[in-house]
C-alpha cells in the first residue's frame, strides 16, 4: 500500500477543525512519520492508523508545531512493544530540543537518532535508502525531504515464457541483464519510479525546486494568501501562488497544500490561488485526516 495520512493542518495554532502539523506516508509496509505537533497520537486514533509500523520519523525544524507531539508518539511506541530499530531524523541545529523532547519519552523502543546539517551535513546524498534532504529558507535550520524510487522494470510473463525461462532463470536474467541471448529490456517493460516530496516552513528557494523536481505526489506548506505576500516574506513561508509555481516549474503530478494560518476559516481561495499558477499540477487543499492513494505512475 501507497498512501499519504493527512493527521493535522494547522500553521502555529490548531483550530477547532485544525490539529496542529502530523503526516504519515505508508509506502509498502512501512511507515514515515512526518512533523509530529501537538496531538499527533490522538489524530492517528482518528485516522485508524497505529504507530506499530512506523520506522522512520522526519522533522523538518524544531519549531513546536512540527516537533511537539514526538514525545507521545514515542511513548506510544514503547506502550505497544514496537520492536524495530525507529530511526529520527531532524536537522543539527535542533540537538538539544529533540534530545529534550526525547528525554521525556517512555523507554523501552530502539531510537536511532539521525542529525543532518551543519558539519554532519555532506551535501546531497541520500540519508537513508531512498530518502534525500535539502536545505530550506527558514527562520531557523530547515529542511525538506524527498523520497526517491529506483526506476525499474517490469516483467512480461507472456514474453518470458516465449523465451522459454522460468524458475530461478528469471532471477538470474534479473540479476545479470542477460540470459541465453535474451536481454531483460526484451522481456519487459520500463517501470519509473514513484517520487514523493515534503516541503515545509520555507520561502522559495532551490532546495524547495530540488525538492519538488519530478514528484508525483508534492507537498507544501500554504501558509498565507497571496494577498498576505509581505507576511510570507517576513516570516519565510510560502504564499498559496508560490506553492502552486513550484509545482509548475517542478512538474509535478498532485500537489497537496497544507500548513495554514488560523486567519484563513476557508481555504478554498488559497487552493484556487495555487490552482491559478500550478501549471498541469492536480491541486488539493488538505482537511485532517484527509488519505491520498499515491498516484499512478508515469509513463517514462
Amino acid at each position: 500500500m501507497r498512501e499519504f495520512v493527512v493527521l493535522g493542518t494547522a500553521s502555529q495554532v490548531p483550530t477547532r477543525t485544525r490539529n496542529h502539523n502530523g503526516y504519515l506516508l505508508r509506502w509498502d509496509g512501512e511507515d514515515f512519520l512526518f512533523d509530529p505537533g501537538e496531538g499527533t497520537q490522538r489524530q492517528m486514533i482518528h485516522a485508524g492508523v497505529t504507530v506499530s509500523q512506523i520506522t522512520r520519523i522526519c522533522l523538518t525544524h524544531v519549531h513546536g508545531d512540527h516537533c511537539y507531539g514526538l514525545p507521545g508518539v514515542l511513548s506510544r511506541m514503547a506502550l505497544d512493544k514496537v520492536s524495530h530499530p525507529v530511526h529520527l531524523h531532524y536537522p543539527a541545529a535542533g540537538e538539544d530540543t529533540v534530545r529534550a523532547l526525547v528525554s521525556v519519552a517512555s523507554r523501552g523502543i530502539d531510537l536511532r537518532l539521525h542529525p543532518h546539517g551543519g558539519l554532519a551535513y555532506g551535501g546531497n546524498e541520500p540519508i537513508a535508502p531512498g530518502l534525500e534532504v535539502r536545505a530550506l529558507n527558514h527562520r531557523i535550520e530547515a529542511y525538506g525531504y524527498r523520497f526517491v524510487e529506483p526506476d525499474a522494470r517490469t516483467l512480461l510473463p507472456g514474453r518470458l515464457a516465449a523465451a522459454g525461462i522460468a524458475g530461478s532463470d528469471v532471477g538470474r536474467l534479473v540479476r545479470e541483464g542477460s540470459l541465453g541471448g535474451v536481454s531483460l529490456k526484451d522481456v519487459s517493460d520500463p517501470r519509473p519510479g514513484q517520487r514523493f516530496a515534503f516541503v515545509m516552513d520555507t520561502a522559495p528557494c532551490q532546495g524547495a525546486e530540488e525538492l519538488a523536481e519530478g514528484a508525483d505526489l508534492l507537498v507544501t506548506e500554504c501558509t498565507f494568501s497571496d494577498d498576505d505576500a509581505e507576511l510570507a516574506s517576513q516570516f519565510r513561508h510560502l504564499t498559496a501562488g508560490q506553492a502552486g509555481e513550484l509545482a509548475a516549474s517542478a512538474g509535478a503530478g498532485t500537489l497537496v497544500l497544507t500548513h495554514f494560518s488560523s486567519r484563513y476559516g476557508d481555504v478554498a481561495t488559497l487552493a484556487g490561488q495555487a490552482r491559478v499558477r500550478a501549471g498541469a499540477a492536480r491541486v488539493v487543499a488538505a482537511n485532517d485526516l484527509d488519505r491520498f492513494a499515491f498516484p499512478q505512475r508515469r509513463a517514462f
